[in-house]
């Protein structure tokens, strides 16, 4: 109760009239992550749920804390291994290596995003918004640990202005905030985002990890494929997520447990979910059997950001489907299409990304189609 009543006390600082009145939409953001507001509306209102968005927001990053935990201890297994030093790394070594080399990405992700966040509040004179909660920790996740900052900070930049707030804000933007900022660093630094060399780190940190020639390489499953070689990897390290790959999308483990917060929580749509995967599966089997993917069909689904693409991006409620049928399609789009990008075009053989921003583009279109075929049939039945 102390936070509280401190907080009751400086809040005629920020009022009308207030010395710190410039700041009020800062303390607004503050207050109400930390405690749900004691106001109600007066009218003209329909309540939907008894939860709120930062509290959703909250929820969203709960489920991302295994992968993330995950991400970090795999961080550090993989400097460990290419070292040729895995028999004298400590599990602990290993994790705290990894935490050591993500966090400088978690903090400047948050750092930029809410940074910009809030001074777009300021200028406008509106509340805070809590949408960078969790674009802020995906965005970490999701690009490899090796990627530059100065890059991360123009990415971030980017997804923030020209695919939020021009576009109003939380709740308004058409593509997935977390998957423009890959985007942008994907097509913009195409060298820090693909490769052999950029998905371990090579430098120790503090006493922790092992320092790695600059010539050291290693590829991904997915780019072993892409390069016709066969795969290193066994299916166990795939489920597992001991695997080259972004920090956040290796572990099928992780990113379920992940998946079960979402699901029972009310947060995620199981049918985009099931869908998403459904695609997949349809699309590998059909180039299995043609011969035209080296790898089984369920392969595709454990590797690279399916898993991760699956649950976490195209579940986003602000830019997927919102209609029951068209959360079916939407999915299945995403999942069909992410193993045909793979598959057909060597140069993206990671494919989900592409894939999600396809679905984030046509996910208006199909909720208008189902829309329209319900006043159809219900036109018909009235006659």
């Amino acid at each position: 109760m102390s936070l509280r009543n401190y907080l009751d006390k400086i809040r005629p600082n920020f009022e009308e009239g207030g010395k710190l009145h410039a700041f009020k939409s800062v303390y607004d953001g503050f207050e109400t992550f930390l405690y749900v507001p004691n106001e109600t509306s007066k009218g003209g209102v329909s309540i939907h749920d008894a939860i709120d968005s930062k509290r959703i927001m909250s929820l969203v990053v709960l489920s991302l804390v295994p992968a993330m935990l995950f991400g970090m201890y795999n961080i550090g297994y993989q400097n460990a291994v290419a070292a040729g030093k895995l028999a004298d790394a400590t599990c602990m070594g290993m994790f705290l290596y990894g935490l050591l080399a993500l966090l400088p990405n978690i903090l400047v992700s948050y750092i930029v995003g809410l940074g910009i966040e809030f001074a777009w509040a300021q200028w406008k004179g509106e509340e805070i918004q809590e949408g960078f909660l969790v674009s802020g920790i995906l965005i970490p996740l999701i690009i490899p640990v090796t990627t530059p900052l100065w890059t991360l900070v123009l990415a971030v930049a980017f997804a923030v202005i020209f695919t939020k707030e021009i576009f109003g804000g939380t709740g308004m933007n058409i593509f997935n905030v977390a998957l423009a900022a890959r985007a942008f660093l994907f097509f913009s630094y195409p060298s820090k985002m693909t490769g052999d060399s950029i998905w371990v780190a090579k430098d120790s940190i503090f006493g922790f990890g092992y320092t790695l020639p600059d010539g050291f390489t290693m590829a991904t499953p997915l780019g072993e494929i892409a390069q016709g070689t066969a795969v290193q990897a066994s299916f166990n390290d795939m489920i597992v997520g001991l695997i080259p790959g972004s920090v956040g999308e290796t572990s099928v483990i992780a990113i379920a447990i992940g998946a079960v917060i979402l699901l029972w929580t009310n947060i995620a749509s199981w049918k985009t979910m099931l869908s998403v995967f459904l695609g997949g599966t349809l699309m590998g089997l059909l180039f299995q059997s043609t011969g035209a993917t080296p790898i089984h069909w369920y392969e595709h689904l454990v590797l690279g950001g399916f898993c991760f693409g699956a649950v976490f991006m195209a579940t986003d409620p602000v830019t997927s489907a919102r209609t029951e049928t068209g959360k079916w399609v939407y999915g299945f789009f995403i999942g069909a299409m992410a193993v045909i990008i793979r598959v057909l075009n060597p140069g993206y053989p990671e494919g989900m990304m592409l894939a999600i921003l396809f679905g984030n583009m046509f996910a208006p279109l199909i909720d208008y189609c189902v829309v329209q075929s319900n006043i159809s049939k219900r036109a018909k039945r009235a006659k």
